[in-house]
């Protein structure tokens, strides 16, 4: 049994101009002690396919699905106060853009003590003990002063390392990492990149990376999902992917890496759909 099955997803959205797909019966699943990237580009639906899963979607979205089933338990037919229990404890999301997902009006011990609150019911010293060990694992230096910190007294790193913290402070079998490296420095991506894998490797939990990185994913994944406007296109393991693409989008995304430069001219993704017309599969 795959520790995330997803069958059929459809995500709309009522919008003035009617109604907008913006996933359109996808199939995804990962397995435990599986890295899983999900990817594409801007807009095509990887992140509200994720957010629909936890239910962390606005009252306006229709989710429909066929399957959609976490560790065995239905998250279909979950009340909303079942699926509270488990989100953030169960699987957990790092989120894009960590400065902008952190309360700028409490502290990082703050907040790191809610989710160990909310789900662990630790609260005082053992909660205050789990913070430090935690931004300790997450290679943060002195811990107990930056407890103390405030989002907009951290660099964007720390920041991004204080979110990879209290997505795994309850130790999750799912973690789903969207964008965990969007404006970051070379230096500090790769520094993120490895924390991830080695606790995944540690821990033996799933991972959903979403990225539109063709670098990350060569880096970290072992399987493939290629998604565009909404639809998968294409499924593969990282090096058959990589070696023998089966979808146009697939080789456009490739051709349009940095080294195939053509003189001072990058390759777009628009200029390889246009040549491989009619069908962008």
């Amino acid at each position: 049994m795959s520790l995330l099955e997803i069958k059929n997803l459809t995500v709309a959205f009522d919008t003035s101009a009617g109604l907008f797909k913006a996933v359109d019966g996808i199939d995804i699943s990962v397995e435990r002690r599986e890295v899983l990237a999900i990817v594409g580009e801007s807009g095509s639906g990887k992140s509200v396919a994720m957010l629909a899963c936890m239910g962390l979607l606005p009252k306006t979205a229709t989710v429909t699905a066929d399957v959609m089933r976490f560790d065995g338990r239905d998250l279909l037919t979950m009340s909303d106060a079942e699926r509270r229990k488990i989100i953030g404890k169960d699987i957990a999301m790092i989120f894009q853009e960590p400065i902008a997902s952190l309360n700028p009006c409490f502290t990082v011990g703050f907040q790191i003590a809610e989710v160990l609150e909310k789900h662990l019911g630790l609260s005082g010293r053992a909660a205050h003990a789990r913070s430090v060990e935690l931004l300790n694992q997450v290679g943060i230096r002195d811990a107990e002063d930056k407890l103390k910190a405030f989002p907009h007294q951290m660099s964007g790193g720390q920041c991004q390392r204080v979110m990879i913290a209290m997505a795994i402070a309850c130790n999750p079998t799912l973690l789903i990492a969207d964008e965990p490296t969007t404006a970051l420095d070379v230096t500090i991506q790769k520094q993120i990149l490895d924390l991830l894998v080695t606790l995944q490797e540690k821990t033996g939990m799933g991972l959903i990376m979403i990225t539109h990185d063709m670098g990350v994913v060569a880096e970290t994944a072992d399987r493939v999902v290629v998604q565009y406007k909404g639809h998968k296109m294409e499924e593969a393991d990282v090096l058959s992917l990589f070696e023998n693409p089966q979808s146009n989008y697939t080789r456009a995304l490739l051709s349009a890496l940095p080294e195939n430069a053509v003189g001072d001219r990058l390759p777009t993704v628009s200029d390889m759909l246009f040549e491989a017309a009619p069908g962008v599969r």
